[in-house]
C-alpha cells in the first residue's frame, strides 16, 4: 500500500523485513497519482491524450501550478496502468493514499462532512471533487493529516468512505468522455 501524501516517498528501501507493527492499516483508501510536468504549453493535453489511448478513465483531477512545474493529481480507475504509461512517456509520478467520501443528497452535506472532521480535530491538507459519481452520488477526495482517524470519524457520523474497488467498476459518468 503506498504511503500517505507528504510521506518521504524517496526513502531507501528497508534492508530487512519490516516488523509486523510496520504493516499498513486495513482502511479504505484510494490511490492518487501525482504527475509532475514542466509548466509549458501543451503538457496538460499531452497527459490527457496519453490516457485517451487506453481504457483508463480519469475519475478526479486537480492541478497545482507553480512557476517551473505543475503537479497534476489524478484519481483513475486503473492506477497501475496509468502510472506505467506516464513513466514510459518520461513523466515523474508519485503515488499516495487519499480518502474519497460520498456526498449524500440533501442540504448542507458538505458542511456536515467538514463539521465531522473538525469535531475529530482532523486537519485537511487539500480536497477536490470527483468527476465520476460512484454509486450515483457526488464524491470528494480528501487528504487528511490522519487517514485512520478521518475514516473513523466519517464512518461514525454515517458517511460512506469509498475505496479503490468502489471506483474500479460500474462507472457513473455525467459525461462519458472522461
Amino acid at each position: 500500500m503506498p504511503p500517505p501524501c507528504g510521506a518521504d516517498t524517496f526513502a531507501k528501501p528497508m534492508a530487512f523485513e519490516p516488523f509486523d507493527t510496520a504493516e499498513a492499516f486495513d482502511y479504505p483508501t484510494v490511490r492518487q497519482l501525482s504527475v509532475f510536468a514542466e509548466n509549458r504549453v501543451g503538457q496538460f493535453l499531452r497527459i490527457i491524450r496519453l490516457l485517451e489511448q487506453t481504457e483508463v478513465h480519469i475519475l478526479a483531477i486537480s492541478v497545482v501550478n507553480s512557476v517551473d512545474c505543475a503537479v497534476i493529481r489524478l484519481i483513475v480507475d486503473e492506477p497501475d496502468e496509468a502510472e506505467a504509461l506516464f513513466r514510459l512517456n518520461g513523466f515523474s509520478v508519485s503515488e499516495c493514499e487519499i480518502i474519497v467520501v460520498s456526498v449524500p443528497s440533501g442540504n448542507r452535506a458538505l458542511v456536515q462532512i467538514w463539521t465531522a472532521l473538525l469535531t475529530g480535530e482532523i486537519n485537511v491538507n487539500y480536497t477536490y471533487p470527483l468527476l465520476a459519481r460512484p454509486n450515483g452520488l457526488p464524491a470528494i477526495a480528501i487528504q487528511p493529516d490522519s487517514h485512520e482517524m478521518a475514516i473513523n470519524v466519517l464512518r461514525d457520523k454515517g458517511f460512506d468512505v469509498l475505496d479503490q474497488t468502489d471506483l474500479n467498476g460500474g462507472h457513473h459518468y455525467d459525461n462519458p468522455g472522461y
